[in-house]
């Protein structure tokens, strides 16, 4: 499974999330694959990518079709209940940022294409 997110036809939304674990994970994991499996579950949802490094910092980037599926998203009861207790356990800090994606390309080692190819 790649852990990098499909990459749709822009426009489209990204969610980042960049946080501050605490000491102790406290169901933590579990908890974030749950809000992971939950979120793909959800209207206009286009995947996810993210990382955590050795001191706990971590940037999650969710994709969404709309700030309308992005706001549904919020409003779940479970994903709620996630974030309150991120709140009051899991993160020292954290930012959020909501982006319109403009444009989108990439580039793969294994595509047999040279650097530049993917679009520009």
């Amino acid at each position: 499974m790649s852990r990098f997110a499909p990459r749709p036809q822009p426009p489209y939304y990204a969610v980042i999330f960049t946080s501050q674990r605490t000491e102790g994970d406290h169901e933590y994991g579990a908890t974030a694959d749950r809000m992971v499996e939950l979120a793909a579950q959800q209207p206009g949802y286009l995947g996810v990518e993210s990382t955590r490094d050795a001191s706990g910092l971590g940037i999650t980037v969710s994709y969404w079709r709309s700030l309308d599926d992005i706001a549904a998203w919020r409003r779940v009861l479970e994903h709620t209940a996630a974030r309150n207790r991120g709140r009051a356990q899991w993160y020292s800090h954290y930012e959020l940022r909501i982006a319109k994606v403009e444009r989108a390309y990439g580039w793969d080692r294994a595509d047999g294409t040279r650097p530049g190819d993917g679009g520009a």
